[in-house]
Parts: structure tokens; C-alpha cells; sequence
């Protein structure tokens, strides 16, 4: 036997307009709910859908700090190189940069407290370190395919050096002896004015005037003349 139930939605607008309550079956009652369950379950994907459709386009992800310097230096590696890149022109310069950039941000890694900032950091330790370089170098260095080759000197004969030495050397012993001293010990054994003339015991003005006249008359030296 069925029993009858009445439904709690009828029953108030049947006590405003006169009319009976409707009477249902408790098997249909039942239904009823379970199929409103089951519409609600199924409508409920939907709405977390739309939920994240109406998510503004392009909203920040939550941030969240780059757990070590080896990660940031992977995720960012790349977009950071090209940056390089712009600085300079050699590809191999442009990973140089980027080293020394991210060496300077290894040293710094504990006291950046905003991982947000660390792409900034990282751009304008490559401008710096690349200013730097402009400053010390005045002229770049281009890669090109054949090396320049520079004229060489001609090697000098031996046999030539070996007379212009001769010949000075025969000059050298026509001077008086205070001047020829003095230019062996200043040319020959190199020392400075200061030391030739503690060596001969003299001043050194002494010593520049001498050493001047003997270089005049050396100029004027008939086999040192052709070497001139």
C-alpha cells in the first residue's frame, strides 16, 4: 500500500487560495529528489568551468621563489642570453657576458629577498660589465675570415751589424779619454748620468756636457756618416 505524502510547495499556496493539497505518492516524492540530486551533481562541473572562463586573461600566477640559483639560471638562461646577445655581436662574447653576470648574481643570490627582481639584477650587471669593457678596450674585436698578415722587417744582415759596430767602436777610441769614458760607461755598460759620475768622481752636469760633446763628434765621424 502507497502512502500518501504532501508536498511541503503546496501546501502554503493551498491554505492562501482555498483549494486541497495535492497528494503524491512517496515512491514519486522520492524520484523526484533523486533525479534534482543527480541534475545538481551533474551541473556542478560546469559551473566551476565557467568559474575559470570569467578568470581575468593574463593574471599573475601566485609567486612563488626560485627554490635554488641552479633553477633560476635554467628557467632563465635562455631569455637572459639573448639579452646578451644585444650587447655584443661575437655569440662567444655573449656567453662570456652572461657568466660574469650571473657570477655576480651567485655572490648577491642570499641578500635578493624578491626572486621578482632577479631578471633586473641580472640585466643590469650585463650592462655594467659590458660598459666596462667599452671603457677599457677603444676598439672591438671583429672575426673575420683571414687572418691580416703584417709586412715583416727585413731581418737585418749580421755581416752589416758586425761593421756598423766596428766602425763605431773605431769612433768611439778617437775621443779624449774623459769623453770616451764616459760614453762607455753611460752607452756600453748603460749606466745613468747620476752613477757615471760617481764613477769618475765628477758632477753630473759635467757628465751631460761631456757625453753631448762626444755624440756631436760622433755624428761628424767620416765612416758613421753613410749609417746617418
Amino acid at each position: 500500500m502507497t502512502t500518501p505524502v504532501c508536498t511541503g510547495a503546496s501546501g502554503g499556496a493551498a491554505a492562501a487560495t482555498g483549494h486541497a493539497p495535492r497528494i503524491l505518492p512517496a515512491s514519486h516524492t522520492q524520484h523526484v529528489s533523486a533525479l534534482s540530486q543527480a541534475q545538481h551533481s551533474s551541473a556542478a562541473p560546469h559551473a566551476s568551468h565557467a568559474a575559470t572562463a570569467h578568470t581575468p586573461h593574463g593574471a599573475r600566477a601566485p609567486y612563488v621563489p626560485y627554490p635554488s640559483f641552479s633553477s633560476f639560471v635554467r628557467a632563465r638562461g635562455p631569455v637572459l642570453l639573448r639579452t646578451a646577445r644585444s650587447l655584443t655581436a661575437n655569440p662567444s662574447d655573449a656567453e662570456d657576458l652572461l657568466q660574469t653576470a650571473l657570477a655576480k648574481t651567485y655572490v648577491a643570490w642570499e641578500r635578493i629577498e624578491d626572486h621578482r627582481a632577479l631578471d633586473g639584477y641580472v640585466r643590469r650587471a650585463l650592462l655594467n660589465t659590458r660598459t666596462s669593457q667599452w671603457r677599457k678596450r677603444k676598439v672591438d674585436e671583429f672575426t673575420c675570415d683571414e687572418l691580416p698578415e703584417q709586412e715583416a722587417a727585413p731581418a737585418p744582415d749580421p755581416a752589416e751589424q758586425q761593421v756598423l759596430r766596428d766602425a763605431m767602436w773605431r769612433a768611439v777610441l778617437k775621443l779624449p779619454d774623459r769623453q770616451r769614458a764616459m760614453v762607455v760607461l753611460r752607452y756600453y755598460e748603460d749606466l745613468s748620468e747620476a752613477q757615471t759620475a760617481e764613477v769618475l768622481g765628477v758632477s753630473i752636469g759635467t757628465v751631460k756636457s761631456a757625453v753631448s760633446r762626444a755624440l756631436g763628434k760622433l755624428r761628424e765621424d767620416p765612416e758613421l756618416i753613410p749609417v746617418r
